[in-house]
């Protein structure tokens, strides 16, 4: 693992390269990547509490991982995290071949709220033009800052994210109620989803943003992008975490490592063109 540093609109990002164990070159070969935006709410968490899901997803897929340690609310509003999570995707593919990466087979993804800055960052890429990304890893994203869809109430209490603290994540994060429209905040609200790269959209039944995934990856299909929509029905929010105790948890993470590297393998169909 490396430590380092993408520049950012507000200054450096602090980002980590890991490279999976069976890089026998030592760090020689040419890996394809994901680009990795840890959950948290956008207010909690940090590198360090997602290392251990950064090393398995790499080691697991045989890709690379660059996990962006992005600035967080209450001190940092939105769209402080869209702005980071932007320029530390465009400084891994404008730097690949310096770090031994495939710029041309870069992934996207994240937990929860990092979910959310994925799914934004690649409609962002599209819309600017920029390389085409290879794929979408969105585990139980955000995606709708109204908070509305049914889920929020049938999952709100009792399964460890509940509703209040949804709030409370939100309040700290967006500091105008506008903002909840914007797509930057909310990408299911996007009023084009076409042409974006293939998603994986992977739930948890008991999650109360279970029905802003489904609702996504519905979308996006809709719109003629490649999604596979995937509901672990007996977990929670945050399981995927948690593989020291829910053997499910594990078998997310080998399923998002086989999706990565099935998606990122060299020869793979050609992706959507951005604009």
């Amino acid at each position: 693992m490396r430590q380092l540093q993408a520049p950012g609109q507000a200054g450096p990002i602090a980002v980590r390269l890991y490279r999976p164990l069976l890089d026998t070159a030592q760090g020689s070969a040419v890996l394809p990547v994901l680009v990795y935006f840890h959950g948290g709410g956008w207010v909690i968490c940090d590198l360090d509490t997602h290392d251990t899901l950064c090393r398995e997803l790499a080691n697991a897929s045989g890709c690379a991982v660059v996990a962006v340690d992005y600035r967080l609310g209450p001190e940092h509003r939105f769209p402080a995290a869209v702005q980071d999570c932007i320029a530390a995707t465009r400084w891994v593919q404008r730097n690949a071949a310096a770090l031994q990466l495939d710029a041309t087979r870069v992934a996207v993804g994240g937990d929860s709220a990092g979910g959310n800055l994925a799914a934004v960052v690649a409609i962002a890429a599209r819309d600017a033009g920029e390389p085409a990304l290879a794929f979408q890893l969105l585990i139980y994203p955000a995606t709708d800052m109204r908070r509305c869809a049914p889920s929020h109430t049938t999952n709100g209490e009792g399964y460890l994210l509940t509703r209040d603290t949804i709030n409370y994540f939100h309040d700290n994060y967006i500091d105008d109620a506008a903002h909840d429209l914007d797509w930057r905040a909310s990408p299911l609200l996007h009023p084009d989803l076409s042409r974006l790269p293939p998603a994986l959209v992977l739930t948890a039944g008991l999650d109360p943003l279970r029905d802003e995934g489904m609702q996504y990856a519905q979308r996006l299909s809709e719109a003629g992008s490649p999604a596979t929509f995937i509901s672990f029905e007996r977990q929670i929010h945050g399981f995927v975490m948690m593989g020291k105790v829910i053997d499910e948890a594990n078998a997310a993470v080998r399923l998002c490592a086989a999706e990565l590297r099935r998606a990122l393998a060299a020869g793979s169909p050609p992706r959507p063109a951005g604009n």
